[in-house]
């Protein structure tokens, strides 16, 4: 098609690199390169679970089973050792707990692909062959790889779950699952395709001891987009966390992070979007906070988060001004920086000063020098970053 896609049809003659082709819609017979024609599967073959299994692999078979199986509200696809995930955009109720009973202990073939089926896979493969196992999920933006990645986890937080606990207890499955919220607070954010983008990448390492149980889970976060801390596109928001601390979930939240009512009273985080309609800005700190205490941070730990994003966010109202002729930058309103130094737990006037006149190392010795206002207000911006 010249829209994109692909047309089915008979072919009526093959003349030398040049095929004519009657095409079912429309009936016309056409004629293209030999290269641009590719065999159709019987009709048998339409949903197949797994596409390694296809007469025919071109690139309009693979398609049109995805299609097929997409329009069935099938999402998940086998192709080989690969699984193909189409986001739906829309809730399916498969990822229930009876929905992983169905797949523990069982191997892929014997159940409809679904990620818990690759995630089982690797489970029995590291029981069976005491080697560690690895899932890489990737995509583009909004494929679907942030959900995927938490249904597996929740997964293995089931599968690994270590027996029965006393009413109330919180187990290692627990706070491995209640990373998310934390992590999805200060690390995802809306972009022009997504509501809830990681902005970030993560490896994440689940350990199991010889029975299979957990034993411990550590993540490492790579490559986190700074730049948005500090400025937006129009049709994007910054990390939710900046939008969270405003809400009235934590009634003390405004009080202790000395912030205002009015989101738009913060440069930073206002260049943009500052609502999402798909998310409850005060549900998700209630779900942020609750993990940080599941989680097992102290208070004053989480306060701490608190209390050093809330300065991140105040930063970008530190002003400064130019007296006189020369173009040394002095401070401004106080009332900000106050603020952001007591979020940081730092002195208000030793914090201007680095920024009006910083000290850079000459041999030896360490000499101040002059800043004009655009460059204090930029190694303000650098700071928050």
């Amino acid at each position: 098609k010249g829209t994109g896609g692909y047309l089915e049809g008979l072919i009526e003659s093959v003349d030398g690199g040049k095929v004519s082709v009657k095409l079912n819609e429309s009936k016309e017979v056409k004629v293209f390169k030999e290269d641009q024609v590719g065999q159709v599967n019987p009709p048998k073959f339409d949903c197949s679970d797994d596409m390694a299994g296809l007469t025919y692999l071109n690139d309009a078979c693979v398609l049109w089973n995805s299609v097929v199986r997409y329009i069935n509200q099938l999402i998940y696809t086998y192709s080989g050792l690969f699984c193909i995930a189409i986001n739906p955009y829309i809730r399916f109720p498969i990822y229930t707990q009876r929905a992983m009973e169905i797949y523990m202990g069982l191997r892929r073939s014997e159940c409809p692909p679904h990620i818990f089926g690759v995630a089982e896979q690797q489970y029995q493969g590291m029981m069976n062959n005491g080697k560690n196992q690895s899932i890489l999920i990737t995509g583009e933006s909004g494929a679907g790889k942030t959900e995927n990645t938490k249904k597996v986890i929740s997964y293995f937080a089931s599968i690994g779950a270590t027996g029965k606990k006393k009413e109330g207890e919180i187990g290692l499955e627990d706070k491995i699952v209640q990373t998310n919220p934390v992590l999805e607070a200060w690390g995802n954010a809306k972009t022009v395709r997504n509501d809830n983008s990681s902005r970030f990448g993560k490896f994440i390492r689940i350990h199991f001891n010889t029975a299979g149980k957990l034993c411990g889970c550590d993540i490492e976060s790579y490559l986190l987009e700074k730049s948005r801390i500090t400025q937006q596109q129009s049709v994007e928001r910054s990390y939710h966390i900046f939008y969270q601390l405003l809400q009235p979930h934590v009634p003390t939240m405004k009080a202790e992070c000395q912030l205002g009512d009015d989101i738009y009273d913060y440069i930073y985080v206002s260049q943009g979007k500052v609502t999402v309609a798909s998310i409850d800005d005060n549900e998700e700190l209630e779900m942020t906070d609750a993990a940080f205490d599941i989680i097992g941070f102290a208070n004053q730990e989480k306060w701490d988060c608190y209390k050093i994003t809330a300065g991140v966010m105040s930063s970008g109202q530190v002003e400064f001004v130019q007296k006189g002729r020369d173009d040394q930058a002095e401070p401004g309103d106080l009332n900000y920086p106050t603020k952001v130094a007591a979020c940081f737990g730092i002195d208000a006037n030793q914090f201007l000063k680095a920024f009006c006149k910083p000290k850079i190392k000459v041999g030896t010795e360490w000499v101040s020098k002059g800043s004009t206002c655009n460059n204090a207000a930029n190694s303000v911006a650098g700071i928050a970053r």
